[in-house]
């Protein structure tokens, strides 16, 4: 009995070192922005249901582990991890500095004309209106 031919592998087309290169820039800005802690977190909750539904119905288990009064030690940690977490400008903790945008209307001004210049009429006729025509028939060489 034969076996059916298996297609080939799926090519991504970028090559491997541009692939590698948007992992790393992806990883350095969820890190940057402090995805890592989310992360982390949802490991703990997910360890944390896992323990709590060996010993407990599953609605149970839910409460416990979104309970504030059961965090387990990496939750602690992971609390602990963002508070320590420097600003974005570099300061620990919150910063209670607010920026206040303030938009002042400006004053409206109306400009009008004083004199209305005449224009001649001339300027605004159809050009070959003016002239004369061409001679007919046209000049010979």
């Amino acid at each position: 009995m034969t076996r059916p031919a298996r297609p080939a592998p799926a090519r991504s087309a970028l090559p491997p070192a541009r692939r590698l290169g948007l992992v790393v820039t992806l990883v350095a800005w969820l890190c940057a922005t402090g995805t890592q802690w989310d992360v982390v977190q949802a490991v703990a909750w997910v360890r944390m249901f896992a323990e709590n539904s060996r010993d407990l119905p599953v609605l149970a288990a839910l409460e416990r582990t979104f309970s504030p009064a059961a965090r387990c030690s990496l939750c602690h940690a992971v609390s602990q991890a963002k508070q320590d977490e420097p600003g974005p400008a570099g300061t620990a903790g919150k910063s209670e500095a607010k920026i206040v945008f303030v938009h002042q209307a400006a004053e409206s001004a109306i400009v009008t004309l004083s004199a209305v210049p005449a224009w001649p009429v001339a300027d605004f006729t159809a050009a070959g209106t003016l002239r004369a025509a061409p001679p007919l028939p046209p000049p010979r060489a």
